[in-house]
């Protein structure tokens, strides 16, 4: 073991040893007897007044997220120093969440799907005539990695699987116009696509259809054919799972990739485009992976000089590397503006003014204008200033050991102002599962623990971000030791005196709704509610009913849980519907109509099993939402219902449920 590591592995103790000793502390201090105020659920869940600001090319503009007179969320455009406000989309439904300048200058980008379809579309807004544009307009049809280039300012290349439904060609849109050519045509297998200095498509990356070994495949200009240059098992990928492909280096010679082969946490390399070879390591963690965030690796990549700047770790709280000097006096400065940690989420053309958003566990957001001459940070605005008002619970995060002697990276959160000690607790497995719960801002923790609630939230084995090793001892273990990590968590909290045995609940979304199933099913014991929301009951139909363009990921799923489309006994031994006899459980379970993941015949099956064995079972269905709730209505909606079903079987407090004016919701 070298310095390096030695020196990590005592801050890991170091904090795991502090995390215990805060938690006893408070365990043995807390004297107070009272919650604080009630959250309404209107602060937690309404869209806030301004978010995901970004500055324009030019620097003297910014564009940001905010309500219409009817709260739905559009862009809005307004001069940095002085001017009126003025929005630039009109949409009256969805709502929009995300978007980025072209660098034009002149239209703002961004994805919507339909419902909840998730067949996303690429729309233009033009800043000046306020024209909403289709670049995608073909029904059915997906959009998919958008990229775009300050070299290349009135172009955009797009993955669209209009060719195939089963796999996306990335084509070349004029932003102007809506001309559109094809830029790279997959072969079927290729996931991701990187492109080259002159924004051209150069790296292919793809999974083998038979064995789910990924395959990087370069070709040396626009013209040339693909080669392959490396060639990775699929046991040796780990943790990363999606974007893999960072960018090319400022020479064009070699391009940043995160790694996984040679050590089990992921890297950040450089790989020689002609050879494959490594010719130097950028950064790496022994704790950790590449912080990821939605499958995309955190890191600072200077978009005109394609110089590497700061890369992102998550052991249990983010940390920046720097990897350039020339940011470090930045860092520094940005890292002293703010106790909280930092994301630069937007820099002008002349990368003299940065947008800082500050958050933690306790902030959604805090947003500045970074002057890099200067050195002064402005504060243009809270991202939820109702929530200024309320005391917000801290997220204390825990190493607990498994029956089986793993490291679990846990997040536990309890309520303010109360002794924690016999408290109702709330299980909360994330979705994925190949994914993980990370440190910040959650609105469901939050009401969770405001309501009384202590929250557990587990990276049980199978969950990304601490290695392949960690990522690969979840193969072939759902509803077996995945589960036992869940149950060994809750264990975990009872023993060290945190939760009533006889006041827990498991909550989750997607796989964590899975989870949920599986609790009340295989360990129905412990539990003494379930909350699951567009959770699968039928593990092989799950995969029958993938979408078209998941089919070459599909091996990979085969190989991680194992052979439910070949195999009855193995299926029905993972698979909750068919124990359904074993409920014993109140349950509430929502699903989204639009669902392409999960489709929602996987709740309707469960629900009439467990009814038909006289489980009380609470069915609610939002014909207008897919894979989880997007409109403000319908989460308020959604979450009022959880607090009068925890409330009524766990005995915390909650914000009475009345219908919400806007929501779709249909009991079933």
């Amino acid at each position: 073991m070298n310095q390096r590591e030695s020196l990590m592995n005592l801050r890991h103790l170091v904090l795991t040893t502090f995390c215990f000793t805060v938690l006893y502390s408070i365990l043995a201090t807390c004297s107070q007897a009272e919650l604080p105020p009630l959250i309404p659920r209107a602060a937690l869940f309404d869209n806030p007044p301004r978010t995901d600001a970004a500055i324009s090319p030019d620097g003297t503009m910014l564009a940001f997220v905010a309500p219409n007179e009817e709260g739905v969320s559009n862009i809005w455009v307004e001069p940095l120093h002085g001017g009126q406000a003025k929005m630039v989309t009109n949409d009256t439904v969805r709502g929009i969440y995300g978007f980025s300048w072209a660098f034009d200058g002149k239209h703002l980008l961004y994805l919507q799907d339909r419902n909840g379809d998730e067949n996303w579309h690429l729309y233009a807004a033009n800043l000046h005539t306020k024209e909403v544009r289709s670049l995608t307009p073909f029904e059915g049809v997906a959009a998919d990695q958008i990229l775009t280039d300050p070299n290349h300012p009135n172009t955009v290349l797009v993955g669209l699987n209009k060719r195939d439904p089963r796999s996306f060609d990335m084509h070349r849109i004029n932003i102007a116009t809506g001309e559109m050519t094809v830029e790279a045509e997959n072969p079927g297998d290729v996931t991701e696509w990187g492109a080259d200095p002159d924004f051209r498509i150069r790296v292919a990356i793809a999974l083998d259809a038979k064995t789910s070994d990924t395959i990087l495949r370069v070709r040396d200009d626009a013209n040339a054919p693909w080669r392959q240059l490396a060639r990775w098992g699929f046991l040796e990928t780990g943790s990363v799972l999606y974007k893999k492909f960072i960018g090319f280096t400022p020479d064009g010679l070699g391009f940043y990739i995160q790694y996984p082969i040679g050590s089990d946490k992921t890297r950040v390399v450089v790989l020689d485009a002609k050879t494959g070879e490594v010719t130097r390591e950028i950064a790496s963690d022994p704790r950790s992976d590449l912080w990821n965030v939605v499958w995309t690796p955190e890191v600072l990549l200077n978009p005109r000089t394609r110089i590497l700047e700061a890369v992102g770790f998550n052991y249990l709280r983010p940390e920046w590397r720097i990897t350039d000097p020339g940011v470090a006096a930045d860092f520094d400065r940005l890292s002293r503006g703010d106790s909280r940690f930092f994301k630069i989420t937007s820099r002008d053309s002349a990368d003299r003014r940065w947008i800082v958003q500050y958050y933690a566990d306790t902030l959604p957001g805090r947003t500045y204008l970074y002057d890099r001459g200067s050195g002064k940070l402005e504060l243009l605005f809270e991202n939820n200033p109702m929530l200024s008002e309320f005391e917000l619970a801290e997220q204390l995060p825990l190493m607990i050991t498994t029956r089986d002697g793993l490291q679990m990276p846990c997040y536990l959160t309890l309520p303010v102002g109360v002794t924690p000690r016999n408290l109702p607790m709330i299980l909360l497995p994330h979705g994925g599962p190949w994914y993980q719960d990370q440190w910040g801002y959650d609105p469901w923790v939050q009401l969770l623990a405001n309501r009384g609630y202590a929250v557990m939230q587990p990276n049980f084995r199978g969950s990304t971000g601490w290695g392949k090793n960690y990522l690969n001892a979840g193969n072939g273990e759902w509803a077996g030791k995945m589960l036992d990590d869940l149950t060994d968590a809750v264990n975990w909290a009872i023993e060290n005196g945190v939760a009533d045995p006889d006041r827990v609940a498991i909550m989750g979304g997607s796989y964590g709704g899975y989870a949920t199933l599986c609790g009340v099913t295989f360990t129905p014991e412990i539990y003494s509610c379930a909350v699951a929301m567009v959770g699968p009951s039928n593990i092989r139909t799950l995969f029958e009913s993938f979408p078209p363009y998941w089919q070459v990921r599909k091996t990979r799923w085969r190989l991680r849980v194992g052979p439910v489309e070949t195999d009855d006994a193995f299926n029905e031994r993972i698979s909750p519907l068919f124990h359904a006899d074993q409920i014993r459980v109140p349950m509430l379970i929502g699903h989204g109509s639009n669902d392409p993941r999960v489709k929602q015949q996987e709740s309707d099956a469960i629900v009439d099993a467990a009814r038909a064995n006289g489980v009380e079972v609470t069915y609610i269905v939002y014909p207008d939402e897919g894979h989880g709730w997007v409109r403000p209505e319908n989460n308020k909606d959604w979450m009022g219902r959880v607090e009068e079903f925890l409330a009524a079987h766990l005995g915390g407090r909650k914000e009475p449920w009345v219908e919400i004016e806007g929501t779709s919701a249909e009991v079933r």
